[in-house]
C-alpha cells in the first residue's frame, strides 16, 4: 500500500469511528472466507458493517475520536463490526460469536463509552431501534383500540340482549 492509499484508509476509518453508534473489536484468526462472508451478510441484513483494517492505521484514525478507548484492543488479527444504530453491530457480533468459536469478541465502544466483553454482551441484549419503535407504536395503538372496543361494546351488548329476548319470545 502506498502512502496515498494509507491516507485514504485512515480517513475512511476516521469517518467510521466518528459516525458509528457502536464499534465492536474481535479477533478472527482461523475463520474461513465463507465464514467471513457469512459475518458480512449478517451485518448487511442488520444495517451494520464489517471492516478488516491494519491495526496501525486504525490506531492513527482513532486519535481524537469518541471511541479512542478501543485502541488497546487493536492487536493481532482484528475485525471491526460497526453500525450507526447503537445495538445492531453488537447483536451481529454476539450472534456470530455463538456460532463460531474462532470469532472472539474483545470489546468495543458505544460512542465515547468503552465496552469490555461483558459490555458488548449487555448492549447486544438491548432492543434495537426498530424493536423500540414497534413497541412504542404498539403502546400508542393500544389505547385507541381499547376506546373503539369500549364504544362498540354497549351496542353489541344491546344486540345480544335483544337476541336473547327474541329467542325467549319465540320459544314461548
Amino acid at each position: 500500500m502506498d502512502r496515498a492509499q494509507k491516507e485514504k484508509v485512515v480517513e475512511e476509518l476516521g469517518q467510521i469511528f466518528e459516525s458509528s453508534g457502536v464499534v465492536v473489536v474481535a479477533h478472527y484468526a482461523g475463520l474461513t472466507v465463507a465464514e467471513m462472508q457469512d459475518l458480512r451478510a449478517r451485518a448487511r441484513a442488520a444495517d451494520a458493517s464489517v471492516r478488516v483494517a491494519k491495526n496501525r492505521l486504525a490506531k492513527i484514525a482513532l486519535e481524537g475520536k469518541p471511541c479512542e478507548s478501543i485502541a488497546g484492543y487493536l492487536t493481532g488479527m482484528t475485525v471491526l463490526t460497526y453500525s450507526e444504530d447503537p445495538v445492531s453491530a453488537a447483536k451481529v457480533a454476539e450472534g456470530f460469536a455463538k456460532d463460531n468459536s474462532k470469532f472472539e469478541i474483545l470489546g468495543g465502544a458505544m460512542g465515547s463509552d468503552p465496552l469490555d466483553r461483558a459490555g458488548v454482551k449487555a448492549v447486544s441484549d438491548m432492543p434495537s431501534r426498530e424493536e423500540l419503535l414497534a413497541q412504542i407504536a404498539g403502546m400508542l395503538g393500544a389505547p385507541a383500540s381499547n376506546i373503539a372496543g369500549a364504544i362498540g361494546a354497549p351496542a353489541s351488548n344491546i344486540a345480544s340482549i335483544l337476541s336473547t329476548i327474541e329467542e325467549k319470545a319465540e320459544a314461548a
